[in-house]
């Protein structure tokens, strides 16, 4: 008889549920304390990791302390935007800054490759970080389901698309920004107001052309509209494209700073001028804005109270509660730009 030399398969989360006729969250959410579980749900997830064998590899978990005390800052975009987009580096020293007063580490992990996903992956899982702050989640993005197998508590900045409910997330109110800055621009006399959005698999991206097309109502134009991913560079270029279509635009609506920065430049090389000829709104207010040339009118974040909340809770979450999602509003900031 031919000998097997297969080694079975470590039971995953997945597998868990699957046996418990629960949710991945919800097994997520027994392992990591049970608070917020029903008493039915928690015995069925129970049963389910004995029958299983499942076991979670958190090795630093075993410790007296039972925590690492320290989290995980986990940036899902390529190395350099780490430095190019300001938006992280604000969300980096708020989280810093949070984590300093409870006397905790916080650890910077890059997560834009296939391999760096894989290296993330096992450390976080081993438990090395008693959670992860997910920055720049995008839908398609494989660490959402990696993190959610392993059972690591995580926070979204944004909602985390396709795993609404899994996570705990802090945003803001992607439409109602979107909306309010297409509405200021459309008050001041503007009327073929143009967008450039960014990645349809984030929630900035989906939400705030949501809101933009929902303000623009039946003035509404798809040749209005062009894509980005947050970079100056492609809102150059998103906005060489809009010109290319029509030349009636008297207003753009960027939903980032950088994009409308681009968006500007390239307007400077068609000879047009920001706003007497074309206004120019962005999205963040990360310090870009107020520096810019003109400039920027924008929607400003919450930097501050985005990286606290975070924190506060990630914590929550850790200590076993259910996740929850925390939504700040935005404030119209008007410049010269528009």
């Amino acid at each position: 008889m031919e000998e097997t030399t297969a080694v079975r398969r470590r039971p995953t989360i997945r597998d868990v549920a699957a046996a418990a006729g629960v949710s991945r969250g919800t097994v997520s959410r027994v392992i990591n304390g049970g608070h917020w579980v029903s008493p039915d749900a928690r015995t069925a997830v129970e049963d389910a990791i004995r029958r299983t064998g499942y076991t979670a590899n958190h090795h630093a978990r075993s410790l007296a302390t039972g925590r690492a005390g320290s989290l995980a800052f986990l940036l899902t975009e390529p190395q350099h935007l780490l430095f190019a987009d300001p938006t992280f580096s604000l969300l980096l020293r708020g989280a810093a800054e949070a984590l300093a007063q409870r006397s905790m580490t916080l650890v910077l992990l890059v997560a834009g490759t296939a391999a760096e996903r894989a290296n993330v992956t096992h450390f976080v899982s081993a438990g090395h970080v008693d959670g992860v702050l997910l920055i720049s989640s995008h839908e398609s993005e494989p660490l959402l389901d990696a993190l959610l197998e392993a059972g690591v508590p995580t926070v979204s900045c944004g909602l985390p698309l396709g795993h609404q409910g899994d996570f705990a997330a802090v945003s803001v109110d992607e439409e109602g920004s979107a909306r309010e800055i297409t509405r200021y621009l459309r008050a001041q006399g503007h009327r073929r107001v143009a967008t450039i959005t960014g990645p349809d698999d984030t929630p900035g991206g989906r939400f705030r052309l949501v809101g933009y097309r929902e303000e623009m109502g039946a003035d509404f134009d798809p040749l209005l509209v062009a894509r980005g991913d947050y970079s100056r560079e492609s809102g150059a270029r998103a906005m060489a494209e809009l010109l290319e279509r029509t030349t009636d635009i008297d207003a753009v609506f960027a939903a980032s700073d950088m994009m409308a920065a681009g968006a500007v430049a390239t307007l400077r090389k068609a000879g047009l001028r920001v706003p007497e000829d074309i206004a120019v709104a962005g999205f963040d207010d990360s310090g870009l804005a107020a520096s810019h040339d003109p400039p920027l009118t924008t929607m400003r974040q919450p930097w501050e109270h985005l990286s606290a909340e975070m924190v506060t809770l990630l914590l929550e979450v850790i200590a076993g509660g259910a996740p929850r999602t925390v939504t700040f509003p935005t404030e119209l900031i008007v410049r010269e730009s528009a």
